[in-house]
């Protein structure tokens, strides 16, 4: 088919042009931000390794070795990541870490997936017990967060510690569930101060105002990996698999008709300024045909996962200039920090849009090996 031809070549450009200290995926630091371990690049790197394992073509799998080299050293201390600056952001990219160590018994990825435990170990808390998000957002609880630091969190309790800290993972999703779910639109909110204080906080609820797109993918797709990554017949199990369903039927309420993707602020789809956004769609996406394959999800949303991903490449996917650019992707949105990340409509639709960073890019080909999967 002509589409994977031209993702096949897309994915190529982005390994031809990308280096760790210039890699094009990343637009954060194309625009002059330094060089770092991070989630973006952890994004973009899971998803060379997922080709890998799909395909056993060992360039997916030195490229990524080469990329991660430059920052983790012989004893396991990687570069740029203080595990005491307690930044979930910061550890998410160390996920990757595993597979290295599975492909190649190098025992200094085995030193640096411990040196990263020690931030769980220590990260601070919430009084419900969640970790926070960032030292700068003291008391905070964000759905990205538990995509950053759950799915390492379960890889390492399964693999590398017995299981022990498994009923600690269960009780931080039971509070988001218990605290961020609205019932009402079958949604979770962005985030969560359980100390009240933040200017972007209801101060009686402490959650934020809406519904942004990514935050719910982040979350979904959090979901999707622990149920791939423990213990199938731990009784643990069987909670996830409800928790994502749940949260899979009320995003799917907020589907486009029309392209079949989904809007940055998910639920205000008609008002102005408002679009279709490529990297929250991907995550559903995802979601949808690895759960389903998974069995984790009935069959039938495997064809909703299907159109979701044709609904991108139909919107978003294009050649200019002789090259092949995925466009759509909203570049970043938070809380706090500054007065005008509120958790309004407004905020969210002002931040920039761009093309072929991996915080999209990352999610849309693990979408594409999903499609491959699909018999």
């Amino acid at each position: 088919m002509k589409e994977i031809q031209i993702i096949e070549e897309y994915i190529q450009r982005l390994l031809d042009e990308s280096t760790p200290l210039s890699p094009i995926w990343n637009v954060e630091i194309l625009k002059g931000k330094e060089p770092s371990w991070n989630y973006i690049d952890g994004c973009m790197l899971s998803s060379i390794l997922e080709l890998y394992r799909l395909r056993k073509d060992r360039k997916y799998l030195d490229f990524v070795i080469h990329y991660t080299d430059y920052f983790v050293s012989e004893d396991g201390k990687i570069k740029t990541y203080d595990p005491s600056n307690y930044s979930l952001d910061d550890l998410s990219e160390s996920r990757i870490l595993f597979d290295l160590w599975e492909y190649t018994q190098n025992e200094k990825y085995r030193k640096a997936i411990e040196y990263t435990y020690t931030q769980i170990k220590t990260n601070p808390r919430t009084v419900e017990g969640n970790f926070w998000h960032k030292p700068r957002h003291p008391h905070q609880v964000w759905l990205d967060g538990l995509f950053m630091a759950q799915v390492f969190y379960m890889r390492y309790e399964t693999q590398m510690n017995h299981k022990s800290h498994y009923s600690d993972i269960r009780h931080q999703y039971e509070n988001v569930r218990k605290i961020m779910y609205n019932e009402e639109v079958k949604l979770y909110y962005h985030g969560y101060d359980s100390s009240r204080q933040s200017f972007w906080c209801d101060k009686t609820t402490g959650l934020s105002k809406g519904y942004w797109l990514r935050a719910l993918g982040w979350y979904i797709t959090s979901i999707v990996e622990l149920l791939s990554d423990m213990d199938s017949t731990h009784e643990d199990y069987p909670f996830y698999q409800d928790l994502l369903k749940e949260a899979i039927d009320g995003i799917l309420l907020y589907q486009d008709k029309k392209s079949k993707m989904f809007y940055q602020v998910i639920d205000q789809m008609d008002r102005e300024g408002n679009y279709l956004e490529t990297s929250g769609s991907a995550m559903i996406s995802y979601v949808l045909l690895k759960g389903s394959r998974l069995g984790v999800l009935p069959p039938k949303y495997q064809a909703i996962g299907l159109e979701v991903f044709d609904g991108i490449c139909n919107t978003y996917l294009s050649v200019k200039e002789g090259k092949i650019n995925l466009g759509g992707i909203c570049l970043l949105a938070g809380l706090g920090n500054a007065l005008f990340r509120d958790g309004s409509f407004e905020y969210y639709i002002s931040e920039p849009i761009v093309e072929n960073d991996a915080k999209g890019v990352g999610p849309f080909i693990m979408a594409y090996i999903e499609r491959l999967k699909v018999n």
